[in-house]
């Protein structure tokens, strides 16, 4: 038996990267998976590969509209909703002094308000015993310059997660955060191979692992709070981040030997 067998999911953001990889995942342990993404040309692309127990649809998960019909088009398919994975989001540099209202907006309305309204559409369908999970950043505490709207936006998961918990331990619904570090997904948005060869090398001295995280190990941290593994669990923030933000002293840069 899969961990979670005659459950329903909603993966915001997947398309690619943790929500994919996630989504896969879920699917293997007996999830039926509805994922959402703005590109629809890789939305049929992954649906097609993964096959019947997925449906992918097109969606700006910062509007508010638009999550609504998502989630009434899951329940229409699938007849239920038991998890919520809030992972969509982007990153852009918003340096101080050269950045554009626009560019700064843009970021929180997709971070912060686009995952609060997902989970609004999504609540009256969950209950009792159903795992709401957001996506934090290790960027929320590591003060990594020119990332002060995404920095910013990851905060907010946080504090937005600890009142999501206190309006939804009385319905028994449980709300965690995940909080990936340094991974291998789109979002980095470098092309070459060379490009991603160099990233890695750079991030990799700043995690005592000494190396980047890959999507699928954040997708195992996701199963457990989707599962009822996690059945006590309720308010954590679980950091997959290769001992970054706990330890950042016992990273490679800074080893004598």
């Amino acid at each position: 038996m899969g961990k979670l067998d005659g459950k329903v999911a909603l993966i915001t953001g997947g398309n690619s990267g943790i929500g994919l990889a996630s989504a896969k995942l879920f699917i293997a342990e007996g999830a039926k998976v509805v994922i959402t993404g703005r590109d629809q040309n890789t939305l049929s692309s992954v649906a097609q590969d993964i096959g019947p127990n997925i449906l992918a649809i097109q969606a700006d998960a910062a509007d508010q509209a638009s999550m609504e019909n998502v989630v009434s088009r899951a329940v229409a398919a699938f007849s239920r909703l038991d998890i919520v994975f809030a992972n969509a989001g982007i990153a852009a540099p918003t340096p101080l002094g050269k950045t554009e209202l626009s560019v700064f907006a843009e970021v929180l309305k997709v971070n912060v308000t686009g995952v609060f309204f997902t989970i609004q559409a999504a609540l009256p369908h969950l209950k009792e015993g159903a795992s709401i999970i957001l996506t934090g950043s290790t960027r929320a505490t590591d003060g990594a310059p020119e990332r002060a709207a995404y920095a910013a936006s990851k905060g907010a998961i946080s504090s937005m997660a600890r009142v999501l918990v206190s309006e939804l331990s009385p319905r028994g619904i449980r709300v965690n955060t995940l909080v990936p570090g340094a991974t291998r997904t789109p979002i980095w948005k470098r092309s070459t191979p060379e490009e991603i060869t160099k990233l890695e090398a750079v991030h990799a001295r700043t995690i005592p692992l000494n190396r980047m995280g890959i999507p699928e190990e954040v997708a195992q941290a996701a199963l457990f709070l989707a599962s009822d593994d996690s059945s006590y669990v309720q308010g954590a923030e679980i950091a997959v981040d290769g001992g970054a933000s706990a330890a950042p002293l016992g990273a490679p840069i800074y080893r004598q030997t």
